[in-house]
């Protein structure tokens, strides 16, 4: 008797143990000191029923996926570097590697990380990036539309030349902490682990001088354009009608986009973080292959040829044009010169007479 009740207190046990599993089980309140941090928090933190996995279900997987939308500007075709680092020297990003002259990556965040401690271990969805490049070109990474104006701001202070139509470009990157790769490629985004400072400048750097070659294109379609108009006028009159000085100032303008795209862009520089590191290399073999940075650059180039093709053509033209009246003065000289001579001859001839 005592054996049977010693058993139904043993099963009820079992019952009462396992009822609790379908309790559910809620996550300790978090913090709203810091929107990002909270979104990311709550990503991560399960709010389900956990149900017995010997009645057949499985625990759902949670997608801890956090979306970082990045946006890229051209506004510019120069920004003074120091002047932004002065006036936001508490945001400055230190640089990892000694290639950052041409560079300044700045951070935002609703708190204040030690900079000298562990600043490089701050999630970057938890704050707000901006890299800003020499050559007029700014991406922002997980800053809002309404949000992007303020930042731009801080750049235009220090800009020059501002261009009239700033130029824009949108990319996003997901964090999939769960991700089996270093990184996953897709349509307008890329998804990777964790995105950390150096992942920040591999990007910010394809984006940059993407943006910054698309402005450069644009320029070197209007001189194809203005030499297309040239020649089509010259097939209806068999003439043109450009002076020297224009020719030249279209030399010029050719030559310095040339220089500004190798130069000062550094479209050909190996990155050093990239060179360091094969996760952050696969990163950026990736975008510049997806932005399709050396093909665009070979269009680039070919157009150049075309433009530096009718400038030699035209020079050769206008030479002619100067030969010739070169010619037609000599010939006029020797004119006068025989008809001064021809006077003084029949005059002396009349003095004799």
């Amino acid at each position: 008797m005592g054996g049977r009740w010693r058993t139904v207190s043993l099963l009820f046990n079992r019952i009462t143990s396992s009822s609790s599993l379908f309790k559910p089980r809620f996550p300790p309140p978090l913090s709203t000191n810091n929107r990002f941090l909270s979104f990311a928090a709550s990503s991560a933190i399960p709010c389900s029923f956990d149900p017995d996995p010997t009645f057949g279900y499985e625990a759902p997987q949670d997608d801890q996926t956090v979306k970082i939308p990045v946006k890229a500007y051209f506004l510019c075709t120069s920004i003074n570097l120091k002047g932004i680092q002065a006036d936001n020297m508490r945001n400055v990003v230190p640089p990892s590697s000694r290639s950052s002259s041409n560079y300044v990556a700045l951070r935002f965040c609703d708190f204040n990380p030690d900079y000298k401690g562990h600043a490089f271990h701050v999630k970057a969805s938890s704050c707000r990036y901006m890299v800003v490049y020499q050559y007029g070109s700014a991406v922002l990474f997980n800053i809002e539309d309404h949000e992007v104006e303020v930042y731009l701001d801080l750049v235009k202070r220090h800009a020059s030349t501002l261009l009239p139509e700033m130029r824009k470009d949108d990319y996003a990157v997901k964090e999939k902490p769960l991700l089996v790769e270093d990184m996953q490629g897709g349509p307008d985004y890329i998804v990777l682990k964790s995105l950390d400072t150096d992942g920040i400048r591999i990007i910010g750097s394809v984006l940059g001088q993407s943006i910054a070659l698309d402005y450069f294109v644009s320029q070197v379609d209007g001189l194809v354009e203005e030499f297309a108009g040239i020649n089509r006028g010259m097939e209806k009159t068999g003439t043109f009608t450009m002076d020297k000085k224009k020719l030249l100032q279209l030399v010029g303008k050719a030559n310095s986009h040339l220089a500004d795209v190798i130069l000062k862009v550094g479209l050909f520089e190996r990155s050093e973080i990239a060179w360091r590191d094969a996760k952050y290399a696969q990163i950026y073999e990736y975008l510049r292959e997806e932005y399709e940075v050396a093909q665009r650059f070979g269009n680039l180039d070919f157009k150049l040829k075309f433009v530096e093709h009718n400038i030699h053509f035209l020079q050769e033209v206008l030479q002619n044009r100067k030969s010739d009246f070169l010619e037609w003065c000599i010939i006029g000289l020797l004119t006068i010169e025989n008809v001064i001579s021809f006077y003084e001859i029949l005059r002396e001839s009349n003095t004799i007479s």
